[in-house]
Formats: C-alpha cells, structure tokens, sequence
C-alpha cells in the first residue's frame, strides 16, 4: 500500500506547458512537484520561435484556446520579469497572388466571427509596415494580436513564480498506481506521490500515456530555425507568407516549409519553418536549410547576404488531429494531460494551464474542456516514428 500522498499533483515536463500548468495550479492553491527527466526548457520549449500565434488558427477550438491564451499573456507579461521577452509585435501573412488575398480574406472572415482582430493590407501598404518586403506582393493581413516571448526564459519564469518543487534530471520510470487509480510517479531518486498526474511531457507525452496503461498517440514532427547574425531591426513584425498556414493544418509526414521570418529585441533574425515526421532524427538536413534561407530571402531580399550564425532544430509533438489533449483521461483516474500541442504550445501554454488547474480543483474552465478530450483517439498500435525508447 502507497504512504499518504504530501502533493496535490505531480507534473511530468519542465517545458513551458508543465511550467503554465504549475504556475496556474499553484495559483489555484494547490501544492505541485514538476519533474523531467532534463533540464527545464529542455525538449521543444527550447528549440521553438516563442510564436504566440492566432493569425495562423482557424475557426474552431484551436482558435478558442489561442484567444484565452493571448489574453492570459497579456496578463503574464505585467507580472512576469523583463527577461522573458514578451513582444506584442504582431503578424503579417503575406499573400504572392490575388487568389491567396482572396483565401486569406475568406480565412480572415472565420476569424473575426472568433474575436480575431485581422486588418486587410494592400499591395501598396505592405511596405508602410515592413519596409524590406520584397516588392511585387499582392496584399495581406495584419494581426495586431500575434506576439512573442523568449520560450526557455518563460518556463523558467512560470516555474519560479509557481514556487513548485523541481526535479530536474529524473526520468519518470512508473506511474503509481492503487486500485486502478493514479497516486503518484517514481524516478530513479524518489517517489512523488499525489491524487493527480500531468502529463506535460511533450513529444514523450505518448510514452508517460503508456507507463500509465493508456494510449495517446503523439508523435515527433521536425523542424529547423535559422538564426542570423546580429543586425538592426530590419523584420519588424512576424511575417510569413500564406502557405504557412496550410503546412500547419498538414498531416504529411514529407518536408514542408514556408517562410516565417521576425526580428528579435537583441538583434538576430529567426527564420523559420520546415515540418516532416522523421521519428526522433537528429541528422541535419541540408535540403531544409536550403528551403528555409531560399524562402526567407525571397522575402526580404535585404537578408540575401547575411550570414547565418547557427542552425537548429527540435521535434513537435503532433496529433493527428491538429488539437492538444488537455484534461482528466476517463480511462485512468487522476491522470491528466496537457501535451499534443505540435508548434503552438509557447502559444497556448496559458490556457493549458488554467484548463488543468480547473480540472484539479473542480472549478470551472474557462472554455469548453471537451474538443481537447484525451480518450478522442481510437485505441492503436503504435506508428513507425513511435519512440521505442528516451534518448
């Protein structure tokens, strides 16, 4: 029989997700421990843009979150340090052609309807807000909501001002269990025993699933950033062009990419983003950085003969169905999750967190719980680029 429990939940994950999800379960009153098997920030959070993106959402859940979470950061930014970099920049998604305009506007539309502020750009104004822009564009949309945040700096920020217990380094090799329920995890260290485990374990978030006798098939989507040298602020806002936004609703497991390029406060221009489902393949690939330097310069030619200091890359955690799982899984009491996010999770990891701390304590959310249900998914054998084991 397991000891008392001294917590009121565990968190696996020191990424920005598991940081919200104790920052907003503490602010709820609850005692929590995170856990990782890393250091913090030390998966995807780590290797992302720090996107805090709507423009790129349609109509429908995804966008629901999007919106309580820019509102949530908004609120972040006032009482979190400066460190952390919050940047309400905005976005521009650019549009080669009228028949994008026309796409982009339809898109826009939907999102208005959700409570997007999306503003039509002519041709002839694009260069009133990116000057750089490579002539002969058809038009686009700003998106004064769109923002950004240094992503490793955030989770640290959340985790301390959450005040939580920390392990760091400890991988999470068994979920404790007491009459079907879950009372806890063990590391090589220690046991961490409480009512409630998140699952906050990003592109690993399948395999917590499996220690606790569930299935969540998330998978690892790959992508590159390229990181300029330092220069003045020639990217003034996001700017990415249209197709970005169908590479992100894509289910293909082939290369993508599409340009999304923006400045930074301390000068370096990033450039990202390519996705393919690789399994956990850490080669570099040539042919990414080639796309991502090609499309990057075709849009701001300014950028054509700048060197590029340093490449990266890490792995999305990617659902099938483009939504997160977040809160209680029905099939394993006191388990929780708050993974699946692919490439929004910087984005969304507010609301995350405020979901997970209602569901904790039985308040109510703060928007419906139920598209990001974690039992949606079919039970399934585990796919090819399913991770065998943690490296």
């Amino acid at each position: 029989m397991l000891k008392r429990h001294s917590l009121d939940a565990v968190i696996i994950g020191a990424g920005v997700v598991g940081a919200a999800c104790a920052y907003y379960a503490a602010r709820a009153g609850l005692s929590v421990a995170v856990v990782d098997r890393g250091p913090v920030a030390g998966g995807t959070t780590g290797a992302g843009e720090g996107n805090l993106l709507v423009s790129d959402k349609e109509a429908g859940p995804e966008l629901d979150l999007a919106l309580l979470s820019t509102r949530l950061w908004t609120e972040l930014a006032a009482v979190l340090p400066r460190e952390t970099e919050y940047e309400p920049k905005g976005g521009l998604v650019v549009a080669p052609d009228e028949t994008t305009v026309k796409a982009l506007r339809t898109f826009a539309e939907g999102q208005r309807a959700a409570g997007v502020d999306a503003v039509e750009v002519t041709a002839d104004a694009l260069h009133d807000l990116e000057p750089h822009l490579a002539p002969g564009l058809a038009g686009g949309f700003h998106y004064p909501q769109d923002a950004q945040v240094q992503p490793a700096q955030a989770a640290a920020r959340l985790l301390a001002a959450a005040r939580a217990q920390v392990h760091l380094g400890e991988e999470v090799t068994q979920i404790l269990l007491e009459g079907g329920a879950v009372r806890g995890v063990r590391t090589p260290r220690r046991e961490l025993l409480a009512p409630a485990v998140v699952n906050a374990a990003g592109t690993w978030g399948g395999h917590i699933a499996s220690l606790a006798g569930v299935t969540l098939p998330v998978l690892p989507r790959r992508g590159f950033v390229l990181v300029t040298e330092p220069l003045p602020r020639v990217v003034r806002h996001k700017v990415y062009a249209a197709d970005y936004i169908a590479d992100v609703a894509s289910g293909s497991a082939a290369l993508q990419s599409s340009a999304v390029v923006e400045g930074t406060p301390s000068g370096p221009v990033l450039i990202g983003a390519t996705r393919e489902r690789v399994g956990f393949d850490h080669t570099l690939s040539t042919e990414a950085l080639r796309r991502l330097a090609g499309q990057a310069a075709a849009l701001f030619p300014v950028l054509a003969d700048i060197r590029v200091m340093r490449a990266y890359h890490g792995f999305r955690p990617y659902l099938p169905d483009h939504l997160p799982a977040i809160g209680p899984d029905p099939r394993r009491p006191g388990l929780l999750h708050a993974c699946g996010h692919e490439g929004a999770g910087i984005g969304l990891a507010p609301a995350t967190g405020a979901l997970i701390a209602a569901a904790l304590t039985g308040a109510e959310p703060p928007l419906a719980p139920y598209p990001f249900r974690p039992d949606r998914f079919a039970a399934a054998p585990p796919g090819p680029d399913t991770p065998e084991e943690q490296h």
